[in-house]
């Protein structure tokens, strides 16, 4: 029908109603690029009304622990990397929420379950028995299972200094620091002495699980630092007026894949910085922007498939809630990917 119509509208009406088709054309590939990430992050899980944060893959690269919240409630739920699909809740156990960490295919998460604070394990699936692998003492977080029994933990000590504040609700998003806190990296060895490693958070494992890699708190910046697990051969990777931290390994140890304000920080004014994902290689060279995007990106984790997940509050168009087949509200965060290397 719009065919016959060209033919039999006069020559200036045809040459009007193609540039009408041009011009919406154009606007519509306009829209669609404007809608389209600008690092082409893809986005990995959507659920109803549900936030997902903090995902952590597993060496194979299947699927990954990912803490969830909808409402009032919060979880730890394991998820298929291939396409997000939620698999299987693992634990509600709160403290569980900052603690839960891949362990040769199994799952480690601190409980308080029996009275005292204990790393407990239990199989991914969420199924079986719920096993105490370690008794532990203080406020602990962040904490990593060594093949020898030993731990490496954040220990958080009070300063006496915390003020009476009208109650805000907490950041999820920031998990390096805490107000009122110094917060340590410890080691705490198969017969529960304990040891001070450095001062830091975000404690990350290298896949020999010889080398760590954290944040350290210098003044208003945080910069990233590498030693090995027993503390020794301390160095420094990064050095800028900002804040890096929630620093991971990628699969080979080539890469340390990190959030920073760098692109744009104001240390005075933390509402005003922008949150991306970020690479650097082991010697501290090759400093690379892997997102770009005004919401907030952070807490990485690096798949056997070289592609770095994470978090993130950006906006969920209604083409990306067809997509994923949902309707209605969802949660502030959700998690995405972009590639580790181009």
């Amino acid at each position: 029908i719009l065919f016959a119509m060209l033919i039999a509208a006069p020559a200036v009406q045809a040459e009007n109603l193609f540039d009408w088709l041009q011009t919406a054309s154009k606007s519509k590939k306009q829209k669609q690029a404007e809608a389209m990430p600008a690092d082409h992050a893809v986005l990995l899980t959507l659920e109803p009304q549900e936030s997902e944060m903090y995902p952590k893959l597993s060496s194979d690269g299947r699927s990954m622990l990912v803490t969830t919240e909808k409402g009032k409630h919060s979880w730890v739920s394991r998820r298929a990397v291939e396409n997000g699909d939620p698999l299987n809740v693992v634990t509600d156990d709160v403290r569980a929420l900052d603690s839960a960490r891949w362990h040769n295919g199994s799952v480690t998460f601190l409980s308080k379950r029996t009275g005292g604070l204990g790393l407990w394990k239990k199989a991914a699936d969420g199924q079986g028995i719920v096993r105490r692998v370690k008794e532990l003492q203080g406020q602990l977080t962040q904490v990593h299972l060594l093949e020898d029994g030993s731990v490496i933990a954040v220990r958080l000590e009070s300063t006496g200094r915390t003020k009476k504040k009208a109650r805000t609700k907490h950041d999820s998003f920031n998990n390096w620091q805490v107000s009122g806190y110094k917060i340590q990296i410890i080691h705490v060895d198969p017969f529960g002495k304990e040891r001070v490693l450095s001062e830091g958070s975000n404690p990350a494992l290298s896949r020999d699980r010889e080398w760590l890699i954290f944040s350290m708190p210098v003044g208003r910046s945080s910069h990233l630092f590498m030693m090995r697990v027993d503390g020794s051969e301390l160095s420094q990777l990064t050095d800028e007026r900002s804040i890096d931290v929630q620093p991971v390994w990628s699969a080979d140890g080539k890469w340390i894949v990190f959030t920073s304000n760098r692109a744009k920080s104001d240390m005075r004014k933390p509402g005003n910085n922008n949150w991306d994902i970020w690479a650097v290689d082991r010697e501290g060279r090759n400093l690379t922007q892997l997102t770009m995007d005004k919401a907030r990106d952070g807490a990485p984790s690096v798949g056997a498939d070289n592609r770095v997940y994470f978090h993130s509050d950006r906006k969920i168009s209604s083409e990306l809630k067809k997509e994923h087949q949902i309707k209605g509200r969802v949660g502030s965060f959700h998690i995405w990917s972009v590639p580790l290397e181009n």
